[in-house]
């Protein structure tokens, strides 16, 4: 049972240890292997498992197994005491004992998918009507999204790459699509974002094809969610124009409020 439970989460070490423990037969078998009684730490050094062996063999590598699971398991106790202590100071921990591992992440993280209905059901629109091609074109654009780009989506409107649990944990925060015709040509234009507002200012593009090519680019390269350090760093080297205004182009980066 512990090597079931360790194996959920180390995988390559069980299955070295599954293959001392199972496969080899005889001392000279392990003889050739000539593998030391230790186990490797987080921090990459070797750790003696015992003060009587110094190399594992046919007599004593069920010992071996039990030691280096042992190890393993306990190997960072000191740290997950002091994680636990500090949520001891927000929570009642014996309270934790009421949720699997699961239903404790998504209840801190959120939904590690990106349930559409649930963001349908925050969306409002701007400039637009809700039943509009456009605004069916995006919803359809997020379904065809794989799980990771819902993330990049989520993170570049929203600077997180989770929703909230449920409905009342956005504790009356909409999500916003404003479709604006300042943009023109509207498909030269790449969409904008305001993290803090949960925001997305998009043109109005002609097409569902273009909607995704423009979409997709942006959450993929426009990962800058605070534009202090790249005016920071430009104004630095003497390139920043602090009465230039934004750039119009088909590169035009997210927009952030911090």
């Amino acid at each position: 049972a512990v090597v079931s439970t360790q194996s959920t989460g180390d995988k390559d070490y069980v299955t070295g240890l599954l293959y001392l423990r199972d496969t080899p037969q005889s001392d000279a078998e392990f003889d050739a292997l000539d593998m030391p009684f230790s186990s490797p730490g987080a921090a990459g050094q070797e750790v003696p498992l015992s003060s009587t062996y110094s190399r594992i063999n046919l007599s004593n590598r069920d010992l071996y197994v039990r030691s280096a699971l042992e190890y393993r398991l306990h190997e960072f106790d000191v740290q997950v005491d002091a994680v636990l202590e500090g949520l001891a100071k927000v929570i009642p921990v014996p309270l934790l004992s009421l949720f699997s591992s699961t239903e404790f992440q998504i209840l801190v993280c959120g939904h590690p998918d990106i349930p559409l209905e649930m963001l349908k059901s925050v969306a409002v629109y701007k400039g637009i009507e809700a039943t509009a091609p456009l605004v069916t074109w995006f919803w359809e654009v997020l379904e065809v999204f794989s799980p990771v780009e819902r993330s990049l989506f989520l993170r570049f409107v929203w600077g997180r790459t989770r929703l909230p649990r449920n409905i009342a944990d956005f504790r009356g925060r909409d999500f916003v699509l404003q479709v604006l015709d300042k943009y023109n040509p509207p498909n030269q234009f790449l969409p904008e974002s305001y993290t803090c507002f949960f925001l997305l200012k998009m043109p109005r593009y002609t097409s569902k094809e273009v909607l995704l090519e423009k979409l997709r680019y942006a959450i993929n390269f426009c990962k800058s969610i605070d534009t202090d350090d790249y005016a920071r760093i430009t104004r630095s080297e003497g390139e920043f124009d602090v009465d230039a205004s934004p750039s119009t182009s088909q590169s035009r980066n997210t927009s952030s409020c911090g």
